[in-house]
């Protein structure tokens, strides 16, 4: 039987899909952005071969284009990392449900209250695991995803207040010496309903965010988190990347891997400033004089801002004298997002949103060489931490090199303001292949908790 919140989830699905067959020209519709020195909107783009490639423009949706609904629901979809998290929340539930069982047969057959107050702490002891589960499931939430499900959060909430209230019910009543067996058996019960409402709503948030009933470690294979480093001009960058395959389909022969990348952009948010500045600080006497004084890298899901406050100065020399032609400052704020190409490319679909600067310098930064070499540094910059965080060559395992494609892209943020871009690939290979990799996963994978230990690469 289906459960209701499955059904209605697939009829959602269903419907799209069919409106998105009548208007296939609104979904396949390409946009392009202005040119890149557009003071307002502009458009540029950058990729590269493999994840590194030539540049192409950016294609996308309008957002007047009837899809909302659609994009609504693709925004809530777990992710792989989510999906294992959510299989560990159910288990420790499931565990609860267990303990309360457990609890239950033994009042009235304990020998001693001592017996009975020690059944008691372990079912203490399992609730407050469930409650810590949930509590971490959804706090790894995104924005757009809180803000997708904050019904269901809140219902979720409630269920989770509710089952700490009777389970600090129970523990009083069974610390109570002259509290009958009947009395107690009560309050178990009553908190085992309570668990049987919080349980439910997990398994809507569950339906709602597409994570199928007995996902989880068996089918997804948590990797150890890869270290590696880049510079720009000296400037050091670290780069993390957290990686999690799922087994998928088997079709005529070819097996699926979904394979999930996730590259911590942090360090380069730290050190964006001195990344800029070792590129594009400049001090010709008798030319341009270039000197960034702050640049903030921030999430903007799917894409990322950045803003660039920067000093300029121009110096002519006449006859050994030094003559200043130009001065000023400028605020220059860009908005990046990642795409991926028809030939499975990495590119940056490059907006600006605005440029704050007068005169001469505001003229070079909105069509002139320095908006040009800015808006290029940017783009490069994120471009070469993601490529090298997300390099299928030397993140995946040696059995799967050489047969994953590229297919999605986006950036994250998290609820302390981490940047992470996300990178959605697949594995297709035949079934003696899929034998392999299957089996180097398995030797590979750890728990969610021991991927954040990094190897390095």
């Amino acid at each position: 039987m289906f459960r209701e919140g499955s059904f209605i989830s697939c009829l959602k699905t269903i419907v799209l899909g069919v409106a998105m067959l009548a208007c296939p020209c609104g979904v396949l519709a390409q946009h392009g952005g202005g040119a890149p020195g557009g003071g307002g909107s502009g458009g540029g783009s950058a990729g590269g071969g493999g994840l590194s490639g030539s540049a192409g423009r950016a294609t996308g949706v309008s957002e007047k284009d009837g899809l909302g609904d659609f994009r609504e629901l693709m925004a809530v979809q777990a992710n792989s990392q989510q999906v294992i998290q959510y299989a560990s929340l159910v288990k420790s539930t499931a565990a609860v449900g267990a303990e309360v069982q457990s609890f239950l047969e033994q009042v009235g057959k304990a020998n001693s209250a001592a017996d009975l107050a020690g059944r008691g702490a372990a079912l203490n002891q399992a609730v407050e695991n469930a409650r810590t589960e949930n509590k971490r499931f959804l706090d790894g939430l995104s924005e757009r995803q809180k803000s997708g499900l904050k019904e269901i959060i809140k219902r979720l909430a409630k269920a989770d207040s509710d089952l700490e209230q009777q389970a600090r019910a129970l523990d009083q009543t069974t610390a109570d010496a002259k509290a009958v067996s009947q009395l107690i058996s009560a309050s178990a019960q009553n908190l085992d309903r309570t668990l049987t409402s919080f349980r439910s709503q997990q398994g809507e948030l569950g339906d709602e965010m597409s994570i199928r009933a007995g996902a989880g470690p068996d089918s997804a294979f948590n990797l150890p988190a890869v270290k590696s480093s880049i510079k720009f001009g000296g400037q050091p960058v670290d780069i993390t990347t957290l990686e999690v395959i799922s087994q998928g389909v088997v079709e005529g022969g070819q097996n699926t891997f979904k394979v999930e990348l996730t590259v911590d952009m942090s360090d380069l948010q730290q050190n964006f400033t001195q990344v800029l500045r070792a590129q594009l600080n400049k001090a010709d006497r008798c030319g341009e004089q270039i000197a960034i004084r702050t640049a903030a890298l921030t999430p903007l899901p799917p894409a990322a801002a950045v803003t660039v406050q920067l000093h300029y100065e121009r110096w002519a020399c006449f006859g050994g004298a030094q003559n200043e032609m130009a001065e000023g400052n400028g605020t220059l704020e860009l908005r990046l997002t990642p795409a991926v190409a028809d030939d499975e490319t990495l590119r940056l679909a490059l907006e600006v949103r605005r440029i704050n600067a007068e005169g001469m310098v505001g003229e070079l930064l909105r069509s002139g060489s320095l908006g040009d070499a800015l808006r290029d540094e940017v783009t490069q910059s994120l471009l070469a931490v993601m490529r090298r965080g997300g390099d299928f060559q030397t993140t995946l395992p040696p059995s799967a090199q050489g047969y994953a494609t590229l297919r999605r892209a986006q950036f994250q943020g998290t609820g302390a303001g981490k940047l992470m871009a996300v990178l959605h690939g697949e594995i297709r290979v035949s079934n003696e292949k899929a034998t392999a990799i299957t089996s180097e996963l398995k030797e590979r994978s750890v728990s969610p908790d021991k991927a954040q230990e990094t190897v390095p690469r």
